[in-house]
């Protein structure tokens, strides 16, 4: 292959181009109080897709982590429990409320947060849990559920990567009280940035819109804290042309997937993503683990694929707890995630790369793990 393979793109058709230029040419290009008429119609689509009773789009998917948390009214000194080994926004948002990120290991087979390590992490300032549907299949949501039912605590799925993913025949989102989606570049559709929150509890959905456009009822009438996360209406219109791709983007990928799967099966070095009994992928990332490798020889590795123009990618190589600013949170002992950290990589399987060039990186890897 002369041209790198990149681990994610977005594809972009003239369909999206005319939809924006039709926003350009109306003269309106974002609401206020209320959404605009694209990006309300995105809501209304998306709300649909994943089967939820509502939608708010917000202008990035961190936004809607930090909306989620204004709305669940978590406070400084509260406590929420989330996994280390994610994208920083995860915790990011935890602090930016005031209140300490509690740090929870994994399970090694799916890298999702454990539940049964949940219940050990509890204490009376528990106010939320974030599970994180990593790389696109769904975290364990029945146990975490069961375990914020029996804590009276709130749970907002980090479900930026898993658009299209299900849990028990559910659309990821449907077992947490409020669900964050990212539209950011690389994601399964994109709007360039953006984000929304769905949920099906009426005592969030009274809240969340108002807290988006800085608390404002009406115009020029702020009646509780808020900010600006609002959607613009060009991010509005690339969503609803790219919601209505994204059935034929999810299917190619899984078939990218499948196929990759295939021919990595025999190669016993490597441990290959999952797709236990009751879950559906969404196939965001491809996540292979080196087994038993040491940090550099995953990086090697990593580099000796990209110079075969193989875009592999380190998602994530530095688990948050460890990173400078949040340490003042706690010293954590999280062996999964710190192994995991240093032993997986993600191959291409977006629905742009071809079968010939998932033939090219199932055979590139085959030859160099020999």
């Amino acid at each position: 292959m002369e041209k790198m393979i990149p681990v994610n793109m977005p594809l972009i058709g003239d369909e999206e181009i005319e939809a924006v230029t039709k926003v350009l040419r109306s003269g309106l290009l974002t609401g206020r109080v209320r959404s605009g008429p694209w990006v309300k119609r995105l809501e209304d689509d998306f709300a649909d897709f994943v089967k939820a009773k509502h939608a708010f789009a917000v202008n990035t998917g961190t936004a809607a982590l930090h909306l989620a948390l204004m709305s669940a009214e978590i406070c400084q000194g509260d406590e929420v429990i989330v996994p280390s080994f994610t994208f920083i926004a995860t915790a990011e948002v935890v602090a930016l409320m005031g209140a300490r990120p509690v740090f929870v290991d994994i399970d090694p087979e799916t890298y999702h947060i454990d539940p049964d390590k949940i219940e050990q992490a509890l204490s009376k300032k528990t106010k939320a849990i974030i599970p994180v549907d990593l790389y696109g299949l769904p975290a364990n949501m029945a146990p975490i559920r069961e375990i914020a039912d029996g804590h009276d605590l709130v749970i907002i799925e980090d479900a930026a990567q898993a658009h299209g993913a299900t849990y028990e025949a559910k659309p990821a989102g449907s077992y947490a009280d409020m669900a964050c989606w990212s539209f950011y570049a690389s994601k399964n559709m994109t709007t360039g940035e953006g984000g929304m929150i769905t949920t099906s509890k009426k005592e969030y959905a009274d809240k969340i819109p108002y807290i988006r456009a800085h608390g404002e009822k009406e115009e020029y009438y702020s009646s509780m804290l808020g900010h600006n996360f609002r959607m613009p209406e060009m991010e509005g219109a690339v969503g609803c042309v790219q919601l209505q791709k994204l059935p034929k983007f999810l299917e190619t990928r899984r078939k990218n997937a499948t196929q990759l799967t295939e021919m990595l099966s025999d190669v016993k070095r490597l441990q290959l993503p999952e797709e236990p009994r009751g879950f559906k992928h969404s196939w965001y990332l491809y996540t292979v683990r080196l087994k038993d490798a040491t940090e550099s020889e995953r990086d090697k590795l990593v580099e000796k694929l990209r110079q075969k123009n193989v875009g592999a990618t380190v998602y994530y190589h530095t688990p948050i707890h460890l990173m400078p600013y949040y340490k003042q949170f706690g010293k954590y002992t999280l062996p999964e995630t710190e192994n995991a950290a240093k032993q997986v990589l993600s191959l291409p399987v977006h629905p742009a790369v071809t079968l010939e060039q998932i033939d090219y990186i199932g055979k590139t890897v085959v030859d160099l793990l020999k």
